[in-house]
């Protein structure tokens, strides 16, 4: 246990001091220097308070009371969005020594480990990214097809034809990129927005949302929300679920009963495991349907488990990359045709509508990059007729195809004499040089609050249901060819459902009908049930049960949560409650660090004992852990209808390891480690 003079004493690590260690303001990433870059428009995370100490924004206020903005560009509830996403998206970050793709950290591993819930968090993305994107430009395809939109749809006819006839048709098709990439005020002109859940995708008119009323605009369903990007992400939620749903119906012909056991707790052995049982679920089916079931003898099962887990990383990391791309592109690229409803204030992503505008701290160069790679095509199209490039493309096809000896011997040579030509034909380092996905562009943003000593508050949490009235909408955001009154029957809810909505929200507690009783009784079972089992790892604990001590204080106090951060976080060390704080460069503490301590207030904290202290440019890992087995956190969290608080583990360049449990406050405790230091990260 460290004296109370290590706290702004020497640290444990000057003997071993690297040179390669860097702080924030040593900028060595595009990203530490656009953080600690002097802006003339700030917001209040951004401005200077001259204060040696940290300055709480409000970390535990109600959202009314938050300053606005927090950060200049950017509305509160756009901020709390990317933040929310990034929480859900990194797990696990290890610090690099060489520079980045692009200039920018936070890139995955090439070896980036696999977990089904790291590719149920990829999938989610792809559809908040690509596949709604890909909606709404479905929707303004059957928009303009449907000539309900007459005058629109009579000008992208003439000029059609008028181009064909001149074959002029790939020169107009380039041209209208290079205006919508180039020139952003063409945008709402050529594909005026409508909230996706309005536009029916067979007939390009106005419908009625699937949840009955218009209460979010960038969703699919139109599902009400409390903060911006709450319904989309649900929407994500239920989408994978539902295809799991399918997959294990598909596969065993009912939800199956599972009998495995996973290891790590008393619940956890008493919670079937889905992934390993399902296939001898399939088995038993197969069995009873007058299948033969012979496992011990087919030699096939083993081979393909093998395979199929294989290739599961490789998916993943093709779905990350094609969200990170489309992030990328949605950014810098034309919004209308990747990501047709991201437009104005009807959006999730104000800062990713305009290519002329990217979200500060962030230049405008890569728009101005895509741009220019058009001129050419525009000037080539001119003079390319059609038989030329149908001779080009069919040549191409059949040098590609029969030409496998020349392309070998092109490569190897290409490897021996440029052997980093992947890295020099990298988008991130050409092209995209510069452009953030949402995981960078958010890191950038901790790191402008940590720059200023004023941390990001977290986003809001909140228990309340979603408002029951649409929000408001005026006569031009709806640029479809229907009447106030049927726009105004579409976006909000029937009068029956309304009030069936009100009654639930004033009277929570109404009594319910016999199967909800009888799923009350379970789980109010379950409830004592978890409760008992719970207790027991007190006396585990007592006994040196180092399992036991890690499963301690899974379940908060609300009061915990509410007395943690941004300076000080409760936490479990070996079980034992402590608090660890988070200590920001001043006078005093000429490098930032954290220190634990078993004292409960700061004052005694700094003049006791200390139980570890590691300065932050010596964290080398940082790696989201669970207080309980995975199986254990969904049975505990619906039985007891609580947030449960997980842990984090902290390694530093030593290899030592600090294990962190029961921290209410876990994802904003990584955030700020992650964005507080000059480290280089990368995702794994």
């Amino acid at each position: 246990m460290e004296t109370a003079s290590s706290i702004h004493g020497p640290s444990i690590y000057d003997d071993h001091v690297s040179s390669a260690a860097t702080t924030l303001h040593d900028a060595p990433t595009e990203s530490h220097a656009l953080a600690v870059a002097d802006y003339d428009e700030k917001g209040v995370a951004e401005e200077d308070h001259d204060e040696p100490e940290v300055r709480d924004l409000g970390w535990h206020e109600n959202v009314e009371e938050l300053p606005h903005p927090l950060v200049a560009g950017l509305t509160n509830e756009d901020l709390w969005l990317l933040i929310r996403r990034f929480d859900k998206q990194m797990y696990h970050v290890k610090s690099i020594d060489y520079d980045p793709p692009g200039g920018l950290d936070l890139n995955i591993a090439k070896d980036e480990e696999f977990s089904p819930d790291k590719l149920r968090a990829n999938i989610e993305r792809l559809y908040m990214t690509v596949i709604v994107g890909m909606m709404g430009m479905v929707n303004h395809s059957v928009r303009l097809r449907s000539w309900r939109e007459t005058r629109r749809t009579a000008a992208f006819t003439a000029a059609y034809f008028l181009a064909w006839t001149l074959d002029l048709l790939p020169s107009l098709i380039f041209a209208t990129l290079f205006a919508l990439i180039v020139y952003p005020p063409s945008r709402p002109i050529l594909f005026p927005p409508a909230p996706i859940a309005l536009v029916d995708s067979k007939t390009g008119g106005i419908q009625k949302p699937r949840a009955g009323m218009l209460g979010s605009h960038d969703s699919m369903t139109g599902a009400p929300e409390r903060h911006k990007g709450e319904a989309v992400e649900m929407e994500a939620h239920n989408f994978v679920s539902g295809f799991a749903s399918i997959g294990i119906g598909a596969a065993t012909g009912k939800h199956p009963t599972n009998k495995a056991q996973e290891e790590g707790g008393i619940v956890d052995k008493s919670v079937p495991d889905p992934t390993s049982i399902e296939p001898r679920t399939v088995d038993t089916k197969h069995g009873t349907a007058g299948g033969k079931v012979a496992s011990k003898h087919d030699k096939t099962k083993q081979p393909m488990e093998v395979a199929v887990w294989e290739k599961a990383r490789p998916v993943m990391r093709g779905l990350a990359d094609v969200a990170d791309n489309w992030e990328r592109m949605s950014k810098y690229d034309d919004p209308p045709l990747f990501h047709p409803l991201l437009h104005a204030h009807l959006l999730t992503f104000d800062f990713i509508t305009s290519a002329l505008s990217p979200t500060k701290p962030f230049k405008e160069t890569a728009r101005m990059r895509i741009g220019a790679l058009l001129i050419p095509a525009i000037i080539g199209s001119y003079f390319i007729d059609d038989v030329m490039l149908v001779k080009s493309a069919t040549f191409l096809t059949g040098f590609i195809f029969f030409g496998d000896p020349i392309l070998k011997r092109g490569l190897d040579l290409l490897n021996y004499y440029v052997p980093n030509w992947p890295e020099l034909l990298d988008p991130r380092n050409t092209i995209l040089l510069g452009v953030p996905t949402n995981a960078q562009l958010t890191l950038t943003l901790l790191r402008i609050g940590e720059a200023n000593k004023a941390p990001l508050p977290p986003p809001p949490r909140s228990g309340q249901p979603p408002p029951t009235h649409p929000p408001a909408l005026h006569g031009d955001d709806v640029p479809l060819d229907a009447s106030h009154e049927e726009i105004q029957s579409a976006i909000h809810p029937n009068a029956e459902a309304h009030q069936d909505a009100v009654t639930r929200e004033q009277d929570p507690h109404k009594k319910p009908k016999h199967g909800r009783k009888l799923l009350a009784f379970f789980k109010g079972t379950t409830r004592a049930g978890v409760s008992t089992i719970l207790g027991t790892d007190r006396l585990k604990a007592s006994v040196g049960d180092e399992h036991a001590k890690m499963r301690l204080g899974v379940i908060p106090d609300p009061i915990d949560v509410a007395k943690s951060g941004p300076v000080d976080f409760r936490a479990r060390y070996h079980g034992k409650k402590g608090h660890l704080y988070l200590l920001s460069s001043s006078s005093s503490t000429p490098l930032p660090k954290i220190f634990f301590s078993y004292e409960s207030t700061w004052e005694k904290a700094v003049n006791g004992p200390v139980v570890f202290e590691v300065l932050i440019q010596d964290i080398k890992e940082l790696k989201k852990i669970g207080g309980l087995g995975w199986k254990s956190k969904l049975v505990v969290g619906w039985a007891l209808d609580r947030e449960l608080a997980d842990g984090l583990e902290v390694v530093d360049r030593l290899g030592k390891e600090y294990q962190l449990t029961a921290i209410p406050l876990r994802d904003e405790l990584f955030n700020r480690l992650i964005a507080i230091g000059g480290q280089k990260w990368e995702s794994w």
